[in-house]
């Protein structure tokens, strides 16, 4: 049984937001209802990334949307947040795909890059002409990249990489990989490394990326492992101004915070589907569920943090807009607004029962994307020491 998303603002939400920002959220919305809905369902039973969708995405200034200049759309920070708010009530999957391609991509050519990178990668990926992936996580390093083993070494011109990167979104997909390697720095000590950033392009001989298949979760998006062997390029491919371990997490902070949104589109997804059928299923003496205190108590408490999630990234989103957004804030957001999603998902699929399995409603579905959402780009649990340190000044590392 289909339902169609009646929205979700319990306390007038849609007044905090200006003209614009509706704008943004309505026109995707529109892509989302009339172009999504109606494959995801099967691209998620196929185990499908929707191409198609690639190119009209583009069209609509969905990559690198709060980037100036390059063809991007120069949007502010909360209206980027409403449109992955949309893109993940769709599915997780695809506002991966597009985070990917605007925060971990577009963002770091944009903020380290040469004035020839950006000229010649940015405008091809404002339209999805071409796509990129981020290789950071490695095989033995997710939570803890500074211990990564790849290695990027200096031969006269050219820069030389090896190393494995592992759980990369779009990596059979992309045609430049942003890869984070270490480069010796004899000039400080013998044993010196600093981390830093190169544009890979995919068809180098060496290079290579391998699907994971078998996945219960993000099934409708591509996810890779790939592999540096002796991959050579320019020395003009390093990112000039990426510095340290700092430059990634950089990047990461700005993904997380479209997580932070994107979670609460799926929450809104699931409370929806189950509101509606609570109204609709009837049980003892012909009465609807909706009827029934237990049933009444998780829809108060879904809509409830929705709504607090949707204040806590709104105000992150204005903290950004502003230039005072701290990586800590984003952290409570990201670890906060997932944890609510899944929660959401969860207590969905119990009021659905039996149903909230099938894929005739979308709540398996997100509930099994969360799960992927709630670790990557951190765990919650590292979010929370994130937090902890903030607020101790003491490191639980």
């Amino acid at each position: 049984m289909a339902f169609k998303f009646q929205g979700v603002d319990f306390i007038g939400f849609d007044a905090l937001l200006s003209e614009d920002e509706l704008l943004v959220r309505a026109n995707t919305r529109a892509f989302i209802e009339d172009k999504l809905i109606p494959i995801i369902e099967q691209c998620n039973r196929d185990g499908r990334f929707p191409k198609e969708l690639v190119r009209p995405m583009g069209e609509l200034g969905f990559y690198g949307a709060t980037l100036d200049g390059y063809g991007c759309a120069g949007m502010n920070n909360v209206e980027y947040g409403l449109l992955t708010q949309e893109l993940e009530r769709g599915d997780s999957g695809i506002r991966s795909f597009v985070s990917v391609q605007s925060a971990l991509v577009m963002y770091p050519i944009y903020t380290f890059g040469s004035d020839e990178q950006k000229s010649f990668w940015l405008p091809k990926m404002t339209t999805g002409e071409k796509l990129g992936c981020f290789g950071l996580t490695e095989p033995d390093f997710g939570s803890n990249p500074a211990g990564m083993r790849t290695r990027a070494r200096q031969d006269g011109d050219n820069y030389i990489l090896n190393g494995e990167k592992m759980w990369i979104t779009s990596g059979s997909l992309a045609d430049v990989a942003v890869i984070w390697a270490k480069v010796e720095e004899p000039s400080v000590s013998p044993d010196a490394w600093r981390v830093r950033g190169f544009l890979v392009e995919t068809d180098r001989p060496g290079f290579s990326a391998q699907d994971v298949h078998g996945k219960w979760s993000l099934r409708a998006s591509v996810t890779s492992g790939l592999s540096m062997q002796e991959v050579r390029i320019p020395a003009a491919n390093l990112l000039p101004k990426s510095d340290g371990l700092k430059s990634p997490l950089m990047c990461l902070s700005q993904a997380r915070y479209g997580i932070s949104w994107g979670a609460i589109g799926a929450a809104m997804a699931c409370y929806d589907v189950a509101l509606q059928y609570a109204k609709q299923r009837k049980q003892f003496r012909n009465q609807p569920i909706a009827s029934h205190q237990l049933v009444q108590e998780k829809l108060a408490w879904m809509v409830t943090e929705i709504t607090k999630a949707q204040l806590l990234s709104l105000q992150v989103g204005r903290l950004k807009d502003q230039g005072n957004a701290a990586f800590q804030h984003i952290s409570m957001a990201k670890k906060n607004n997932v944890w609510m999603a899944l929660e959401c998902a969860r207590m969905a699929r119990d009021i659905l029962g039996a149903n909230g399995i099938a894929d005739d409603y979308p709540i398996m579905r997100h509930m099994m994307n969360l799960e992927s959402v709630k670790t990557y780009e951190g765990t919650h649990d590292i979010h929370t020491l994130i937090l902890g340190q903030s607020i101790t000044g003491i490191s639980a590392f």
